[in-house]
C-alpha cells in the first residue's frame, strides 16, 4: 500500500508508459489551463464544470483506448491529479518524467 506521493509516482509513470497516453494527458491539461485562465479573466465561474470534463476526457481516452488500463484517479484521486500536473510541467519544460 502506497503511503506517500513519492511512492505513488513510479506507479503513476508505469500507468502512463505509452507516449500517446502521455501526450493526450498533456493536451488535456494544457487546455484545462487555458479554460481556467479564461474563467478567471472573464469571471465566468459557472463554467468551472468544464474543467474536469475536458481534463478527464483526454486522460480517459489515453487510458481506456490507448494504454488499455484503468486511470489511477479511481483509487488515488489526489495523487493522480498531482501526478498529472507533475508530468505536464516536466513535459512542458522538457524534463523526462522518471
Amino acid at each position: 500500500m502506497m503511503k506517500t506521493f513519492k511512492e505513488f509516482w513510479p506507479y503513476y509513470l508505469n500507468e502512463h508508459s505509452n507516449q500517446t497516453n502521455r501526450r493526450l494527458h498533456f493536451v488535456g491539461t494544457f487546455i484545462v489551463h487555458l479554460i481556467v485562465i479564461f474563467i478567471i479573466v472573464t469571471a465566468r465561474w459557472k463554467m468551472l464544470w468544464i474543467v474536469p470534463l475536458v481534463g478527464y476526457t483526454f486522460a480517459w481516452v489515453g487510458h481506456f483506448i490507448v494504454e488499455q488500463n484503468r486511470p489511477a484517479t479511481f483509487k488515488h484521486p489526489v495523487w493522480s491529479l498531482m501526478g498529472d500536473f507533475k508530468m505536464f510541467y516536466m513535459m512542458l519544460f522538457r524534463k523526462k518524467p522518471n
